[in-house]
């Protein structure tokens, strides 16, 4: 009968995860991190609350669509506003409010909620889980996060830490979405152990396309964006998508594009450079911009490089330059689509 990998004494979780990376090419590090990432996922799916939840950003493209050929560490999940706040949006609606006063009552009524589910529903069900295992790691949150700290069985550079940051949503119904299967990095090349996985509902790949696309406008044209100082990611993910043909999907979905730029301008209102309110109903309509200039530019090859010196990437990765330049087609291919489209 398999052994489960989180039952194994430490040592022996050592030994295996040092057998599937010389099988992998994968560092144990990252193994190691992965299998969290995953039981973290499996409990979360399991829970009472599992079917309001929707996973999506980075992670969910390698772990759920084998889309992008790197490990990304951090778990981004979407509770359905219509499940957290039915009061404000019913179910069946489009999950948005018709002002900016109602959108600034449901805003603050929303992360009210969400920061106390996830302390008093997410932590337990996470600490309850791993009591039931005799697991050792730590979960704390942190308002509307939560993290699972565990003891490393080896380390990288330092650019990935043993803490899987669990980030939560709920402002969006995390539409489209559909099941899919997650499983271990390490499981294929450890046939005789038993890894966690799970199956919960993923965002399609045409709406984080989308997501990071605007997320990426708002940095290029000197806004803020959101999340940490590594950020590299969002550029190297869109052109891996390109390769396996999610860009084109989503640039063929108007409709899906121009909802996406009225959430955003709804809930995740942003400056540029100068001050002004960048409006992302315009950027996905033809004036998206995937490439950033001086400082900005230099900024990411900064993190790119600091991204692939911590062999974050599963193939030989791609050069920053051909990165920037493959966001530089798709920008034009974005735009170009959009604007034959507004004439037709």
């Amino acid at each position: 009968m398999a052994e489960a990998f989180l039952s194994l004494a430490r040592n022996d979780q050592a030994d295996a995860l040092g057998v599937a990376a010389d099988r992998s090419g994968r560092p144990v590090h990252l193994l190691q991190k992965d299998v969290w990432v995953v039981w973290a996922l499996e409990t979360l799916a399991g829970a009472p609350f599992g079917p309001h939840l929707v996973f999506k950003g980075g992670t969910s493209l390698s772990k759920a669509y084998q889309a992008i050929a790197r490990f990304s560490e951090d778990v981004d999940l979407t509770y359905d506003i219509r499940a957290i706040a039915p009061d404000l949006a019913e179910p069946g609606s489009d999950g948005l409010p018709q002002s900016q006063s109602q959108e600034q009552k449901w805003t603050k009524t929303i992360r009210t909620r969400l920061r106390t589910w996830t302390r008093d529903e997410v932590v337990p069900t996470l600490e309850r889980r791993l009591s039931e295992r005799g697991l050792a790691a730590t979960v704390v949150a942190h308002d509307v996060t939560a993290t699972i700290t565990y003891e490393p069985l080896a380390t990288g550079t330092g650019y990935v830490s043993p803490v899987v940051l669990l980030e939560f949503g709920a402002r969006s119904t995390g539409e489209p979405s559909e099941p899919r299967l997650v499983t271990c990095d390490a499981a294929p090349y450890l046939p005789d152990v038993t890894f966690p996985s799970a199956t919960p509902a993923v965002m399609r790949p045409e709406r984080t396309f989308w997501e990071k696309a605007t997320a990426i406008h708002v940095f290029c044209r000197g806004g803020r964006l959101r999340g940490d100082d590594r950020f590299s990611r969002h550029w190297s993910d869109i052109v891996a998508m390109d390769r396996h043909g999610h860009v084109n999907a989503a640039l063929a979905d108007r409709g899906l594009a121009d909802r996406v730029g009225r959430h955003k301008n709804v809930f995740f209102r942003e400056k540029d450079g100068a001050g002004a309110h960048i409006d992302y109903a315009t950027a996905v309509r033809g004036h998206l911009q995937l490439v950033p200039h001086g400082d900005r530019l230099q900024a990411l090859a900064d993190d790119y490089a600091r991204m692939v010196d911590d062999r974050l990437f599963f193939d030989t990765p791609p050069t920053f330059e051909s990165v920037i330049e493959r966001c530089r087609d798709i920008q034009q291919r974005a735009n170009g689509e959009s604007a034959s489209r507004a004439t037709t």
